[in-house]
């Protein structure tokens, strides 16, 4: 086994190799007004040649089976690079007015952190899995600190970077279980040795206990109801930017990971985990939509929104079958678009109006800026799952992959689930009707956007428009995600 293991890993080297580029970019040009931009179309031009690569990508496995990249991982690496491309792309204006000096720096962290995201998705061993996450986590953490004078980014670093510690701890601990139960890291080794240990009772009482173990701490990762404590005021006090990738990018590279898991390591324990997923996702979906309705701040609205939206997307999970596994990537895809729009809309209210997030901010918006308060409804309108948008047919999907499981609990959990479909409807069109309806004296001034929003807006719009009408887009991931099974 030797260095020739690394040309199986081309897309993550291509990540290191962007991440050198950047640094010598920020090194050697000159510190003036257009350092900014030139930085921004070195980083663009990169995520599109790395998305241009992921499309014709073979599937690979490196390191004795440490690293397999399905043909289902590489479309789940396109969904994360399109994902951080638009945050790219978003960011330029806020960078240009208030980061300008760490400009290279923002970049490289995003980078940074789509390799680990990259190395999580295409692990075939637990401990390239964590090595992976915390490769994601760290740089995470220095992205939601970047505006560190500002006493909420400061608190909600602080918060981020405690319980990413403290999560990875629980996980480790699980992982030590499971490594102490079955005597391998290995996911398709530890699947052949539960099903041989299942017939020997001694030894699950352990296998279970590192299976909840570890599910708790990938929980904090996803901000799953009762580990999203920190969600909302990391959520708040990170730059805008930063909170939309954090709530999407992130959020589906621990998903897919997890499901990936489930149908790779842990699926002779399904009868065991599914009662787990019940209960989290009742909770995540049930509680978040009642806190989300009585948010004022808009970052953090959106906090509970995407809490709601991650037991939307562990329905998925539960299928653990071919469907499941195509629904959870639908449904991330869908979300990257409506979600980011959404962001960008945001960052460009904050940045014409004071750096405020307050809801009442948008009151009267569509009587000054019509386009953005109706691009902002597209986007609440896909959330909420509305027809005809995308959003509607990723919850369609992922309700589908639920109810396939056939038991009562599935078809209870799908039903809870359809009821808070309702409620988040009502709390997202409070924003509609803030937008539309609610009268003010002094509305948001109009204001013309500038290039990298419009760009960032229009292949969000397209999106959520567009990946509802495709169907093949939904029969292309059904059709790669036999490679997981």
């Amino acid at each position: 086994m030797g260095y020739s293991q690394f040309l199986n890993m081309i897309p993550e080297a291509l990540l290191v190799l962007e991440l050198l580029v950047l640094f010598f970019a920020d090194f050697f040009l000159m510190k003036d007004e257009q350092k900014t931009k030139k930085l921004g179309l070195i980083a663009i031009a990169a995520l599109v040649m790395q998305t241009c690569l992921l499309l014709c990508a073979q599937p690979a496995v490196a390191f004795g089976g440490m690293y397999v990249a399905t043909q289902a991982a590489n479309v789940m690496k396109v969904i994360l690079t399109l994902g951080a491309l638009i945050v790219v792309i978003m960011a330029q204006p806020w960078l240009e007015n208030e980061a300008r000096k760490y400009t290279g720096e923002f970049y490289m962290l995003v980078v940074s952190t789509l390799l680990g995201m990259y190395v999580m998705t295409s692990s075939g061993n637990f401990l390239m899995f964590f090595l992976g996450l915390e490769t994601a986590s760290v740089p995470m953490a220095c992205l939601v600190a970047f505006d560190k004078f500002k006493k909420n980014s400061a608190e909600g670093a602080a918060k981020y970077i405690l319980t990413a510690t403290f999560s990875s701890g629980v996980m480790l601990y699980g992982l030590s279980f499971i490594y102490g139960s079955v005597g391998t890291l290995y996911y398709d080794d530890v699947m052949q040795r539960i099903a041989y240990f299942s017939q020997f009772k001694s030894q699950m009482p352990m296998l279970l206990m590192g299976l909840v173990f570890f599910f708790s701490g990938l929980g904090f990762k996803l901000s799953l109801v009762p580990f999203h404590f920190w969600t909302a005021d990391t959520y708040e006090g990170a730059p805008t930017p930063v909170t939309g990738y954090l709530s999407v990018v992130s959020k589906g590279a621990a998903a897919f990971a997890l499901m990936f898991i489930f149908l790779r390591a842990f699926a002779p324990l399904a009868e065991y985990y599914e009662y787990m997923l019940y209960i989290v996702i009742v909770l995540s979906i049930t509680v978040a939509n009642l806190f989300a309705i009585r948010q004022s701040e808009l970052k953090r609205f959106m906090a509970f929104s995407s809490i709601s939206q991650a037991g939307y997307i562990m329905l998925a999970v539960i299928g653990s079958s071919q469907m499941g596994m195509a629904s959870l990537m639908y449904y991330v895809l869908v979300y990257v678009v409506a979600n980011m729009a959404v962001f960008t809309v945001i960052s460009t209210v904050e940045q014409n109006n004071g750096g405020t997030t307050q809801m009442s901010a948008y009151d009267g918006l569509y009587q000054t800026n019509p386009r953005l308060a109706f691009l902002m409804t597209l986007a609440l309108f896909s959330l909420a799952g509305i027809p005809p948008f995308a959003g509607m047919f990723s919850k369609f999907f992922v309700f589908m992959a639920a109810a396939q499981q056939g038991s009562f609990l599935a078809y209870f959990v799908v039903f809870i689930a359809l009821l808070n479909t309702v409620v988040s409807l009502y709390y997202y069109l409070l924003i509609v009707k803030a937008m539309y309806i609610k009268q003010t004296n002094t509305p948001l001034p109009t204001f013309t956007t500038d290039l990298n929003t419009r760009v960032a807006l229009a292949i969000c719009t397209l999106g959520i428009v567009l990946f509802g009408i495709c169907s093949c887009i939904y029969d292309y991931f059904f059709a790669v995600s036999v490679s997981v099974l």
